[in-house]
Formats: structure tokens, C-alpha cells, sequence
């Protein structure tokens, strides 16, 4: 029998089923190994391409927040103090909010002046620091430990070597340069890699002053890409044009050098052969010219075995140039594409001998199954919520995604009023927030906390039920108020909360708040007829801007949240 969406659920798994499965035995047996090795071609280069660009956007994010370090602590047209020492607490101050945007790598920012003087902040943490100064051009450093933003300067130590920063590769690459990282090194303290981004400082006058600086460990690089999962034997490398590792999936980047202190390690030089031969040959290409990447090809490793790989040069425009290599044996792919062939051959032999069988027992236990997991999508409707099964069909699978459907619409709504319920209005907070960032949209968003000041009063003398009919007639004219695109919801008992999907300016933002004012102080037909009732609960209406007031979900709530308060103690 057929339904009008088409067969019946029995006859869907039990003609098809037995069809496919015998077909599928009997078309994978003639199934040459040469059109899995075409499948090869497309899937290892699609999975190198993947694995490049992921390790490009984990190199981006690393190095970006060195940029925004310095633009915190010198913004560009900002012209270098005349004397450190006359703006020391400016310098300090900016200095510590510049290195609290990345204070994880980016927990060092220092200035020094054509002078010879030096100033410096390094963060130990969230609250500790310390000063390191040379203000007066001459002479060693003086270190200074302090708590907090504003903390109290602890007495003085003097370093032992004179530090002239007009000596230092930093200064000189942002001398020679308005943004410049300088090449990577290794730090002498910690024996991690580090490079250094430098920017140029001018004067009044236009002339060169001095340079801010930051630095930025490439240890997270590395360990990056020894979490990478890639295969087996499969390799992940970042390097320098000239060969020197920065980070790499297996084996160190570094090496054993005089005094036992570490030096660099060039791929050329690496014990593992697969990391030479890669390099060898990403060099080969990239001397013939072409896009620098991402590019896909393949090599011989020195056993004659062939391995895909990947590769791309990153650049910036202040001098980074780095590449990164993916390269994977050929048989790491091979092995999976044929250990699959041969298990779904069995298996598909296996189930068309055994179908006929048991294929009438099968079929009513996924029958039974199918009508318990819809009963058992009704009865959580308030868990968490799962994406509804698009199937339109009048049998279980139908009855399935109805399920879903309901659960999903009481996962969202407040059943009193019918608003949107605060999980929903989280997650279009968070979505909102994300499509900001994601589009750069320069048109900010608004956040109208709602509280009733005398719904408690109300509900303890006339009761409960006039107490829903004032949240019921209040959320149905917000709802009224908004545009289509805004979003009404009841954050918890009297406390609504307004999405304002977009505002040009605060101003419009507290017009829509002045107008939401207006709204709690209208009569309440509610509250009409019932002695003495007031006439309208009244209410305060806090604010917060995005991003101006906070940029995540938690943080443009609770302003919002205070704000409120600051409205009640004001009206």
C-alpha cells in the first residue's frame, strides 16, 4: 500500500532495502582499485587545502593581537612624550590596558626614544607587574614591581647590563620602518621563540622619536601543531623562507647548541627525512613563480613512496613571511579507501544473505523503536533541543518530526505570555553578537532591560491571576511596540528584555527607551475595575549599547541590569 507521500514506511524498508543491498554487493565487487585512487586525488587535496588554511587562520589569530597591542599603547597620530618621566602615569596606564587585550603572548610592551630612554611594562599577571625604566638615556634599567593599574611603585632594583634600547634589532627594524617584526630569535630567558613587532613613533614635527614594541612567544604555534590531527605519519611544519622551523607536528624545532643553550633548527638539517623532502620541494615550487597558496602537490620520499602535500607563503605588511607545509604519505589515504572497500563488501554480503531472514523481525522492532523515540521527543520538551527532522510523511517518521517540532517551539517561548523565553533571547544574543563580528557591521545593537515596580505588590493583594493578566497584557503590547526584526522576551517573573536589532546612535537607543518609559506608565486594563488596583504597575527600562557597553552576551545583560536600577533610583 502506498500513502500520498509515496510508500508506506513496511514497504520503504523492505523493497528498497533488499534492492540497494543486493546491488550494492554486486556493484562493488566489480569495483576497480583505480577508481579509489581517483577518489584519492580529490580527497587529499581537498583535506591538505583544509588543513593549510586552518593552520593559516590559527598563525593570524596568534599574531593579529600584536597590531592591537600597539595601537593601545601609542594610537597612530599619538606623538612621543618630549620626557618619559613627566608621563610616566599616562604611559603606565596605557601600557597596562595594551597588555591586557592579549596578555596571553602579548604580556610585554616597551617604548624606547632616540634619546636612549626606555620604558616598559611587563605583565606577571592579571594583577601583577612590573615597571622597567631608563628615563634618562643613560645608565642601567631600573626595575620597579607593582599590583594593580594603580598600585604603589615598590623601591627599586638596577639591573646589571646597561640596556641601551638604540642598540636593540627591534629599534632599529621600527626605525627603518613604520610597522616591522623583527626576524625570530630565541629568547634568552625563557629559550622559546620569539619574534618582536615594533611600530614607529614621531614627534610634533613629523620627525622620528622612537619605537613601541611588543613581543610574541611562537611557542603556542608550535604546540598547535603537534595537537594537529592529521595522520599517522602525516607532517605539519611552519618556516622561515630561509629553512629555520618555527613550530612542527613531530620532532623539535630547535637544537642542541654551545654552552647547552638551544639554537635553530633548519628543516634541511631536520633528522626526520620526510620534514627535508618536504621543505626541498615546497622550495623547488615556490622558485617556479605561481600563487604562493595555498597548492597542493606531490614528492618522493627517500623510500620511493609517494606523499601529497601541501603548502602556502603568509605574509603581512610588516615584513612577516612564513610558510606553512602539510604532507602526507599517499598510503595513509590509500589504507583507509581500501580497508573501507573490503569492510563494506562483507558487510554488504552479509546483510543481503541475512535480510530475507530477519528482514520481517527488523522491521517491527524499527517500527516500535520509531514510535517510542517519538513519544520520548513529547516528554522532553523542556531538555535541550535538537534540529527537527525535516520529513513530511503521515506514518511515524512523520509523527517524529512533529515531535521535534513541538519540543523545539516550547524550548523557545514562555508559555504565559507567548514572548520568546530567556533561552532563546540568549542564544539570539549570541548570534547577534557573532554576526557582528563576522560582518563587521558598523550599526550597533540595543539590549532595554524591563522591570515592573509594582508587580509584587500586586501579586501578593489581588493575586496571581490578576498578576498573569498584567505580565500578559504588558508583553502583548511590547510586542505591538517593536519592529518586525527586534525581539520581546520574558527574561524571568516581571523582568522583560527588548532586542533592539539595530540603532544609529545611543540617542535613538534612548528614544526607544523613553517610549518604552511611556508604556509602563499607560493604564493597565488588567488592573481597570479592581479596587484599589493602581492603574498602571510603572516600571524602570535599563540600557545597554553594543559594543560600546560590553561585547558578549553576559556582560551587555548585567549593564543592562544596573542600568535599570540606576532608573529606579531615579524616577
Amino acid at each position: 500500500m502506498f500513502t500520498r507521500h509515496g510508500m508506506t514506511l513496511r514497504a520503504l524498508l523492505t523493497i528498497p532495502y533488499l534492492g540497494l543491498v543486493l546491488g550494492l554487493a554486486a556493484v562493488i565487487g566489480a569495483l576497480s582499485y583505480a577508481s579509489g585512487r581517483e577518489a584519492v586525488n580529490t580527497l587529499s587535496a581537498k583535506l591538505l587545502t583544509d588543513t593549510v588554511l586552518r593552520i593559516e587562520q590559527a598563525i593570524a589569530k596568534h599574531v593579529s593581537g600584536s597590531e592591537a597591542v600597539l595601537e593601545a599603547a601609542f594610537p597612530t597620530g599619538m606623538t612621543a612624550p618630549p620626557d618619559i618621566e613627566a608621563d610616566l602615569p599616562q604611559l603606565r596606564t596605557r601600557f597596562w590596558l595594551a597588555t591586557s587585550v592579549h596578555r596571553d603572548p602579548n604580556n610585554y610592551a616597551y617604548f624606547g626614544d632616540r634619546h636612549g630612554r626606555f620604558f616598559g611594562l611587563w605583565r606577571y599577571s592579571a594583577s601583577e607587574a612590573e615597571l622597567r625604566l631608563r628615563l634618562k638615556g643613560e645608565g642601567a634599567r631600573a626595575i620597579r614591581r607593582f599590583e594593580g593599574i594603580n598600585g604603589a611603585l615598590a623601591a627599586p632594583t638596577t639591573e646589571s647590563r646597561i640596556y641601551d634600547p638604540r642598540e636593540r634589532l627591534w629599534f632599529k627594524a621600527g626605525q627603518s620602518q613604520a610597522n616591522a617584526w623583527t626576524a625570530v630569535y630565541i629568547d634568552f630567558k625563557t629559550e622559546e621563540l620569539v619574534c618582536t613587532r615594533a611600530k614607529r613613533v614621531l614627534g610634533t614635527e613629523g620627525q622620528f622619536e622612537g619605537v613601541v614594541a611588543t613581543d610574541l612567544s611562537l611557542l603556542q604555534i608550535n604546540q598547535f601543531l603537534q595537537k594537529l590531527s592529521i595522520s599517522q605519519r602525516g607532517l605539519a611544519m611552519v618556516v622561515e623562507p630561509n629553512g629555520d622551523l618555527i613550530g612542527v607536528s613531530r620532532g623539535p624545532n630547535l637544537k642542541p647548541g654551545a654552552e647547552g643553550r638551544p639554537t635553530r633548527l633548519n628543516a634541511a638539517e631536520s633528522a626526520d627525512a620526510l620534514v627535508r623532502a618536504t621543505y626541498a620541494r615546497t622550495q623547488a615550487l615556490l622558485a617556479q613563480g605561481g600563487a604562493d597558496g595555498p597548492r597542493t602537490a606531490t614528492l618522493t620520499d627517500e623510500n620511493g613512496d609517494a606523499v601529497e602535500m601541501g603548502f602556502a607563503r603568509i605574509s603581512d605588511d610588516a615584513g612577516l613571511d612564513w610558510i606553512v607545509m602539510v604532507a602526507v604519505p599517499r598510503d595513509d589515504f590509500l589504507h583507509s579507501i581500501t580497508r573501507n572497500f573490503f569492510i563494506t563488501l562483507a558487510v554488504a554480503l552479509l546483510f543481503a544473505a541475512g535480510t530475507t531472514v530477519i528482514g520481517l523481525s527488523v522491521l517491527s522492532t524499527v517500527r516500535h523503536q520509531l514510535l517510542k523515540f517519538a513519544e520520548a521527543a513529547r516528554r522532553i520538551g523542556d531538555g535541550d533541543m535538537s534540529t527537527p527532522l525535516a520529513v513530511e510523511r503521515r506514518d511515524e517518521l512523520g509523527e517524529l518530526a512533529r515531535s521535534f517540532a513541538t519540543m523545539q517551539t516550547r524550548l523557545l517561548t514562555d508559555t504565559l505570555t507567548g514572548l520568546a523565553n530567556r533561552d532563546a533571547l540568549l542564544r539570539r544574543i549570541e548570534e547577534r553578537v557573532s554576526h557582528q563580528r563576522r560582518r563587521q557591521d558598523a550599526r550597533p545593537f540595543a539590549l532595554l532591560f524591563i522591570d515592573l515596580n509594582e508587580f509584587k505588590s500586586i501579586n501578593d493583594r489581588l493575586g496571581h491571576d490578576v498578576g498573569d493578566r498584567v505580565l500578559q497584557e504588558f508583553a502583548t503590547r511590547l510586542h505591538a511596540t517593536v519592529r518586525q526584526q527586534d525581539l520581546v522576551a520574558r527574561y524571568a517573573g516581571d523582568e522583560f528584555v527588548v532586542l533592539i536589532d539595530s540603532v544609529d546612535s545611543r540617542r535613538e537607543a534612548e528614544s526607544l527607551r523613553d517610549q518604552l518609559r511611556r508604556l509602563l506608565e499607560q493604564p493597565l486594563q488588567a488592573l481597570a475595575n479592581i479596587e484599589g488596583a493602581p492603574d498602571n504597575a510603572g516600571g524602570a527600562v535599563g540600557l545597554a549599547l553594543f559594543p560600546e557597553d560590553g561585547q558578549d552576551c553576559d556582560t551587555l545583560l548585567k549593564r543592562a541590569d544596573a542600568d535599570m536600577y540606576v532608573e529606579k533610583t531615579r524616577y
